[in-house]
């Protein structure tokens, strides 16, 4: 499961910026796309993280 999790992570980061950009183009309240966005870079972030090399 090595490489599994940091993959979904940043699968569902891409979701998450497509979304961001759907809400952002249909007028959707500025609370809303900027939760959504910065759920979308917690998921990179996460994902990017996870894949770096460390200890364990």
């Amino acid at each position: 499961m090595g490489a599994v999790l940091p993959t979904l992570l940043l699968i569902l980061a891409g979701v998450l910026v497509g979304g961001t950009w759907s809400l952002y183009r249909q007028g959707a309240p500025r609370g809303t796309v900027v939760i959504t966005a910065l759920l979308a870079a917690l998921a990179t972030v996460g994902g990017v993280l996870w894949l770096l090399p460390g200890e364990g």
